[in-house]
């Protein structure tokens, strides 16, 4: 069997931004929230597509705030999108869909932890996470455990990981170390840049092993003067890697039978619908849980 990730932070976001807005009968917002289940529907519909589960954070800090001020908050969020993860979690259940709804923690984290747990069981064929997140490739293993970028078709195996960021996936959260995430507030290193950063982690795999005196195995350029911001910014550089490094140990329940798609529940997909003003997707799941 495969598995499907969703990461419905990203989706949700991906559609407000993307879509116009639209309101509900109360002028509740749900544009996102209707992209969202558009998506969704598209994805089921797909040969194949039998077990699945999606994770949000609504509450977007984390335990990650509390190890480092300049972490990502929710700040700078929209509330007309901050108002739509209720109504996403509501439709994304409705449709039959597993729902991991994180506080604490974040949406990757559970899309970890369910790596976590099902990467063992020999009756799954392939783990197919859904978001084109590069913190998400550091849980890329061979060609059994993919991203896939949906709106581009792009499918990322290990190979394709190395092709793309420079580095194999258990690199990522070390080469976000020095480069930085500016979307989850990471400052990285000063002159550290993803061309170079990507060159000697390719060589030496993580922060402890890269030499901070004596040349380096790879030719770059200014070598001696990262190598003096690497020693000086060491335990900041192993900070950042620790906010990187997601977490598969997030409080989650990710067997094969939980993730069994049964089909949309008619009663509560439809009723949601009617409620959210959304009454063209009522009735395009192609299958209903319960009937034949």
């Amino acid at each position: 069997m495969e598995i499907y990730l969703i990461d419905g932070t990203y989706e949700l976001f991906r559609a407000y931004h993307a879509l116009p807005p639209l309101e509900s009968p109360a002028g509740q917002p749900v544009g996102a929230v209707h992209g969202l289940i558009q998506s969704l529907l598209r994805l089921i519909r797909e040969s194949g597509v039998t077990h699945i589960g999606c994770a949000f954070d609504s509450v977007i800090t984390s335990f990650r705030n509390g190890l480092f001020p300049g972490y990502k908050t929710g700040e700078a969020t929209p509330p007309e999108l901050l108002a739509q993860f209720g109504p996403a979690e509501r439709a994304v259940a409705a449709l039959g869909v597993r729902v991991w709804p994180m506080v604490e923690f974040e949406a990757d984290d559970a899309i970890a932890a369910a790596v976590a747990q099902l990467s063992p069981n020999p009756a799954v064929e392939r783990i197919i996470i859904c978001s084109p997140d590069k913190d998400l490739a550091q849980l890329v293993q061979g060609e059994r455990i993919v991203c896939l970028d949906r709106r581009r078709g792009e499918t990322l195996d290990q190979t394709g990981v190395i092709a793309k960021h420079g580095v194999p996936p258990t690199s990522i959260p070390d080469l976000l170390a020095l480069t930085g995430d500016a979307a989850d507030g990471i400052p990285g290193l000063p002159r550290w840049g993803a061309k170079t950063s990507a060159a000697v982690l390719l060589r030496y795999g993580h922060l402890e092993a890269i030499p901070t005196t004596g040349p380096w195995d790879v030719p770059v350029r200014g070598a001696a003067t990262l190598q003096g911001i690497l020693s000086r910014e060491y335990e900041n550089a192993l900070l950042y890697r620790h906010l990187a490094t997601l977490r598969r140990d997030a409080p989650i329940e990710a067997h094969t039978d939980a993730l069994h798609w049964p089909g949309a529940s008619r009663a509560e997909y439809q009723s949601l619908c009617q409620e959210l003003g959304l009454t063209r997707l009522a009735t395009l799941p192609h299958q209903w849980a319960g009937e034949t």
